[in-house]
């Protein structure tokens, strides 16, 4: 009978030496140790403990140390690959020349010691690490849920719990409610704010749904990343799930932002059609596609800072293809410096009349790298704005006023009077055009030319275009024309006159002059007229 005891008690001991030992000679087996003791099939959490070193604190303390770093693991996806964890136990890091070993590279304040018995356990500063990660993990008290959840069901299928599985479909059933709630919310919102800005007529329900269906998936991925760390998933699925949501974010808040600046370019486009410049619509489509290539850029960049890739060596790499990229494409960088120059002087707008060295046409459209100018030839020519912005360009759109100068010949033989009442009439049809300036202008008999009398007509049109110039041009010639035809004026033309001195049986032609006493008199009583 005291033998049959003796050997109860051997046995007993035998298996509570297999279940209790914590082998913690080395960075592995302490990492075995403290993950595979909090499995659900060999669940012993004193066991797990040992890893935080109790003989330093309670073992309490060191309980909820082991079981919220497991949680946290479990909860961000972070899969502790045990191959790659050294065994010996001896190992030195050479970076920090001591025995010490860190867990996962992202979180380098969690580490493990050597301590001065030979045993490796994490080490006091991984506590507070471990306590910051598990608050950055589980926000607004989420955790909770872990303590509530195996409460539905601790059956396992498929890999699963039934907890597992009916808190799934519990959470898509909310998210698929929030979705329609949010959507219907964003939409009633964005309409109101538009429509009170007074974009009723410009804002279609495309465009509306278009920013309120991403904005609604976005708050769904923010609820999903939330709660997902709380069903403890499997860590072989859990990294593929939260790395998917953590990609999921940034891409529909780039898609977001993408789509209102759709929104902002009808704002944009009502502004810039309040002012008197037209070159502010051609900057609005080139502004909106500037502002969704950097949005992509950034949201690329998130999704790969998301994805875990290195966005420094990217950059570096991207800084220096970028210098070989100014260097081959110094022209076009030019260019794209010379239309922000344009954009900011504003030397000419869309549709000005403009004069820039050889180029002579009324500007179409300013790009980002060339400007169309179409000619009066009708052909369209692109300028690159770098010359377009280094030449000396004559604005004729900016004109307040266009010049408008001829000479109006007539007969010699039309009498002086005659010409006087001419020149009052013609001063008469300017002041009363609509479109000429009435303070600047001059009409005066000024040159006696080989074969007409010419009178000098020079006035100035106050219109805006071209057309308007020519309109008013056909206006004021053809009231001159009527003038010379009530008064019997006659417009001179080039004319040759052969003079015969003598001809038989006929008086000379020749001219007798007076003499010069009575020329003299004849001048004295000409000027006495006019003292009179």
């Amino acid at each position: 009978m005291r033998f049959l005891f003796v050997v109860l008690v051997f046995l007993s001991l035998s298996s509570f030496g297999q279940k209790g030992y914590a082998d913690l000679s080395s960075p592995h087996s302490t990492v075995r140790t403290h993950l595979e003791n909090l499995q659900p099939e060999t669940y012993n959490d004193s066991l797990s403990a040992q890893a935080f070193n109790p003989n330093e604190r309670t073992l309490q303390e060191a309980k909820t140390s082991a079981i919220k770093l497991k949680r946290a693991l479990d909860g961000k996806g972070l899969y502790i690959y045990m191959d790659e964890i050294p065994k010996s136990t001896n190992y030195f890091d050479s970076t920090g020349r001591r025995h010490k070993f860190v867990l996962l590279p992202q979180f380098p304040r969690i580490f493990l010691l050597k301590n001065e018995d030979g045993n490796w356990y994490y080490s006091d500063s991984s506590i507070d690490a471990i306590n910051v990660l598990y608050k950055e993990t589980f926000r607004f008290g989420t955790g909770n849920l872990m303590n509530l959840l195996p409460k539905l069901g601790t059956q396992k299928v498929f890999g699963l719990y039934m907890y597992q599985y009916i808190a799934i479909l519990i959470l898509a059933f909310i998210s698929t409610l929030v979705y329609k709630l949010f959507s219907f919310i964003t939409e009633r919102v964005i309409r109101k704010l538009l429509y009170t800005s007074g974009y009723k007529g410009e804002t279609s329900e495309k465009y509306l749904w278009l920013l309120a269906k991403p904005a609604s998936v976005f708050f769904i991925v923010l609820l999903l990343i939330l709660f997902t760390p709380a069903l403890q998933l499997p860590a072989e699925y859990a990294q593929y799930i939260i790395t998917a949501l953590r990609v999921m974010l940034p891409l529909f808040g780039t898609i977001i932002l993408y789509r209102m600046v759709n929104v902002a370019a009808v704002y944009l486009n009502r502004v810039a059609r309040k002012t008197d410049s037209t070159l502010d619509d051609q900057l609005v489509p080139l502004l909106r596609k500037a502002l969704k290539t950097f949005v992509v850029i950034i949201g690329t960049l998130f999704i790969l800072d998301n994805l875990e890739v290195p966005i420094l060596p990217l950059l570096t790499g991207l800084s220096i293809g970028g210098l070989a990229f100014a260097l081959a494409a110094q022209d076009t960088i030019k260019n794209f410096f010379g239309s922000i120059m344009i954009f900011i002087d504003k030397p000419f707008q869309v549709g000005d009349w403009v004069t820039a060295g050889d180029i002579d046409g009324t500007v179409e459209e300013v790009g980002f790298r060339s400007s169309r100018i179409r000619t009066f030839r009708n052909s369209l020519v692109y300028v690159p704005n770098a010359k377009l912005a280094d030449s000396t360009i004559d604005n004729h759109g900016l004109r307040k006023y266009r010049r408008f100068y001829t000479q109006i010949a007539i007969n010699y033989d039309t009498p002086p009077e005659l010409i006087e009442v001419f020149i009052k009439g013609l001063r008469k049809i300017v002041d009363n055009h609509p479109n000429t300036r009435k303070d600047n202008y001059h009409v005066y008999f000024n040159d006696m030319a080989a074969s007409s009398l010419n009178i000098m007509f020079y006035i100035f049109f106050e219109v805006p275009s071209w057309g308007e110039e020519l309109k008013a041009r056909h206006e004021i010639l053809l009231e001159i024309a009527h003038l010379a035809k009530e008064l019997g004026i006659n417009f001179a033309f080039p004319t040759q006159t052969l003079h015969v001195e003598n001809l038989p049986g006929q008086l000379s032609l020749s001219p007798t002059y007076i003499s010069g006493s009575a020329a003299e008199k004849r001048l004295e009583d000409f000027f006495g007229k006019d003292q009179k």
